[in-house]
């Protein structure tokens, strides 16, 4: 359950072997910490994932029982090989539309907070709707928690072809059979087996489907970030997730507050919050005019302030607080992010994008979400627009 036990190599030269996988180290000299806040709530998220796979496994068996397993198979089949065929029209249509060679390739890149740069050359074969997703020029393994796995990537990459192919058919393998992904090892996209990758789910991921949809230039960059908001001490942990604004495209613009692409939880509501959490709601609304303005205008962010009424850990983790969700032909780029500290004399403290720090009672926390970015060249009217 725990996973084999790693000798952690310091900065100075120091190991260390923890005696309790799930004790991690805090710093040399210093004594171990446990690796999760509530190791209840931990061993409950496994079982619900055994138990959802076990759940699979009888719906598959059902079905194998009713129809025969060579009828399940021919349909499997049949859902990925239609998959397959959707994706490669679909890239020979877009390749044709943007005026490319039969074979040819684009560019695209876009940069993580930390300046980390995350490229793609795609090219695009309209012999036989294949292409090649190739990150080469990606930025190294990063000090931080924010390299990504290679399935990440690859998750990415579905994703966005999955919102290209203009059919209603099931996410599968088979939309990713014309694709060839080719990630230098080495890099923040294929890190060691040693690296922090717990940012590369929630924040990497979504800087790589806005290269992605960058280099289709089928939709502005959305707010590019999950917000991971969380506070807590040693009774109790809570985690939540914050929306921002979508980004726009050619006939549409971004939605606001919603969330986008690698994100799609439930806020907790007010009434449920307050009760069960030692902090006051202060403040959650909508981010007006943080949406960058276009022809199709970006979707606003969200404005969420917290404040606390006993002394707590608070954390964020979150991106696009340096580098604006991007505007798309002529449209203009969406508003950074922005995350304060307030003091209970009124002072200020930007906490950047990541952070952590002990709150004390009648402080509080103001996070202002990236709105999305606008589509198209905005008109003089839309450019005074507020």
């Amino acid at each position: 359950m725990y996973g084999p036990v790693r000798t952690v190599l310091w900065a100075d030269g120091s190991r260390w072997t923890p005696s309790d996988p799930i004790k991690l180290p805090r710093a040399p000299g210093h004594p171990a910490i446990w690796g999760t806040r509530l190791l209840a709530d931990n061993i409950s998220d496994l079982k619900a994932q055994i138990a959802a796979n076990q759940k699979g496994i009888e719906l598959v068996l059902e079905m194998v029982d009713h129809y025969g397993l060579d009828v399940v198979q021919a349909y499997m089949k049949h859902v990925q090989d239609a998959a397959e065929e959707a994706v490669r029209q679909r890239l020979m249509a877009l390749s044709a539309s943007k005026g490319m060679a039969e074979r040819d390739t684009i560019r695209a890149s876009d940069y993580l907070d930390d300046g980390s740069p995350i490229a793609l050359s795609l090219t695009i074969d309209r012999k036989d709707g294949s292409s090649l997703f190739d990150f080469q020029g990606t930025g190294p393994q990063i000090w931080g928690n924010c390299n990504a796995p290679k399935a990440v990537t690859k998750s990415a990459i579905l994703y966005c072809l999955r919102c290209l192919i203009e059919k209603d058919l099931p996410l599968n393998h088979g939309c990713l059979i014309p694709i060839t992904v080719n990630i230098p090892k080495g890099s923040l996209l294929d890190p060691s087996a040693e690296a922090a990758v717990v940012g590369g789910n929630v924040l990497t991921s979504q800087r790589i489907t806005d290269v992605v949809l960058k280099a289709f230039g089928v939709a502005a960059a959305s707010q590019g970030c999950m917000n991971n908001f969380t506070f807590g001490n040693d009774r109790f942990g809570y985690y939540e997730t914050i929306a921002g604004g979508a980004g726009a495209g050619p006939t549409w613009h971004g939605q606001t507050g919603v969330h986008t692409h690698m994100t799609n939880t439930r806020i907790t509501d007010p009434e449920i919050l307050e009760r069960r959490y030692p902090i006051i709601l202060r403040e959650f609304s909508i981010r007006r005019g943080s949406g960058g303005r276009g022809r199709f205008n970006g979707g606003d962010g969200l404005v969420r302030e917290v404040e606390f009424l006993k002394p707590l850990n608070v954390a964020i983790l979150s991106e696009r607080r340096v580098f604006a969700p991007y505007g798309l032909e002529g449209g203009e780029s969406g508003s950074k992010g922005v995350n304060l500290f307030i003091r209970k004399d009124g002072t200020s403290i930007c906490m950047g994008a990541k952070n952590e720090i002990i709150a004390q009672p009648g402080e509080r926390f103001r996070i202002m979400s990236p709105g999305g970015g606008g589509f198209g060249t905005p008109t003089v009217n839309e450019k005074n627009t507020n």
